[in-house]
């Protein structure tokens, strides 16, 4: 008898049985608060009504129309509403099934537009598992560890992880701008970087929002340079910050944007956009895939549009992240070893650290521990696994935001 891989564990002892909403049952039928949304994939909470009739409608229809043989119209649809939220540069969308094939895929766009050879991200940015997106991760060991040598022509820069540095944001900036500049003509010459790839929030890295400045001093360099710039959007788009995409808190449009997750609620579907003659820079035959814009992924994503813009889903990131944020500050505020509380709307962070500032992982490993015991479910994250993070489906509401605070309360008195 076959078994799962040894290899695959959960960050929960939970085996649920079914979904509702933002809650989760188990075989036992015990409820839980489910603030993972499956890494802020169900975005519209779990098996919401009108995706689930989306994707039973389709799967009575076409399940599977390949679209480099045929073309089927959820995914005309759905490039098209496409339109209304993506920054208006951004008219040409190529859609795959995870979001470490749209990183490649955007790699190898800005590879063939510039014909340069370097793609230069940053430090702690995570940006999938396979072979081409691990290269470009250094959120944590395990994603690199045992795979060496990685894809070449990948460089890294310092992001400005304030807290980290015991600076101010603008000092970390400052600093990390400067190590910039300084890698542009040393290991890194700016005539051979094709793009910066960033996240808008560091996510497996620490959810750590990336200041809007240093945003805007990339894309004033890559304007300055003939660099394109990509923000991976994959965790913090769709609403998940407060605004449709996090490169919004910033002033900035990115040249390539890449979006997953909460796309279409938990079912395989990602994408990069760009503008029509960018996108046209990609050599014959470079994008295609068997799966990618699958007909039922596409009409779920198009059902998880007509939810976040009908039922205001941003603005309930907005608002309802805002008193989970000060919330947990709150609960936080008389806990030693809580060094800070951090987030943009439902992206929020509790870093544990020892007097010192060193990483505190055991704290962490028992408060996520004591949360689900007390039926509140949470993912950790960090290079050393010392953040709590945060991650409700964008449908909670204000009365459930107190109670996931009011369950990571009685975690932490544990603790």
């Amino acid at each position: 008898m076959a078994q799962l891989s040894p290899v695959l564990t959960q960050a929960t002892p939970v085996q649920v049985a079914r979904g509702e909403g933002v809650y989760l049952y188990d075989t036992e039928d015990r409820r839980y608060l489910d603030f993972t949304a499956g890494i802020g994939v169900t975005s519209t909470g779990h098996c919401h009504p009108k995706v689930v009739a989306a994707a039973q409608e389709q799967v009575a229809t076409l399940i599977h129309g390949q679209y480099t043989t045929v073309m089927h119209q959820p995914l005309l649809r759905l490039a098209a509403r496409l339109g209304d939220v993506l920054p208006p540069a951004l008219d040409s969308v190529f859609f795959l099934n995870s979001g470490s094939e749209a990183v490649e895929a955007s790699v190898r766009l800005a590879r063939h537009a510039t014909g340069r050879p370097l793609i230069l991200a940053f430090d702690g940015g995570f940006h999938g598992r396979t072979m081409g997106a691990a290269a470009l991760t250094t959120s944590g060991a395990k994603i690199r560890s045992g795979n060496n040598p990685m894809m070449g022509g990948t460089v890294f820069a310092p992001f400005p992880y304030a807290y980290r540095y015991g600076w101010s944001e603008d000092q970390a900036i400052d600093f990390a701008l400067s190590e910039l500049d300084r890698q542009l003509v040393t290991t890194a010459p700016a005539v051979d970087v094709a793009a910066f790839l960033i996240e808008p929030v560091l996510g497996e890295g620490g959810y750590v929002p990336t200041p809007a400045r240093f945003l805007e001093g990339l894309r004033e360099r890559a304007d300055r340079h003939g660099i394109l710039l990509i923000a991976d959007e994959v965790q913090t788009g769709y609403g998940r910050t407060g605004k449709f995409w996090g490169h919004q808190h910033s002033a900035i449009t990115p040249d390539i944007l890449i979006t997953a997750k909460g796309l279409a609620s938990g079912f395989p579907l990602s994408g990069i956009a760009a503008s029509t003659a960018l996108m046209s820079k990609a050599r014959p035959g470079s994008q295609g895939g068997t799966y990618g814009g699958n007909a039922v992924a596409c009409a779920a994503a198009l059902a998880t549009l007509d939810v976040v813009q009908e039922e205001g889903l941003v603005e309930n990131a907005r608002v309802n992240g805002a008193r989970l944020l000060e919330g947990l500050r709150t609960a936080s505020a008389d806990v030693k070893n809580v060094g800070d509380v951090r987030g943009l709307g439902f992206m929020v962070a509790v870093e544990f650290t020892n007097p010192d500032g060193s990483p505190d992982t055991d704290t962490t490993v028992k408060a996520h521990k004591a949360a689900a015991e007390h039926g509140l479910l949470l993912l950790t994250c960090g290079p050393f696994n010392n953040v709590v993070r945060f991650i409700p489906p964008l449908i909670t509401t204000a009365d459930q935001v107190d109670e996931g605070v009011a369950l990571w309360q009685k975690a932490l008195a544990t603790v």
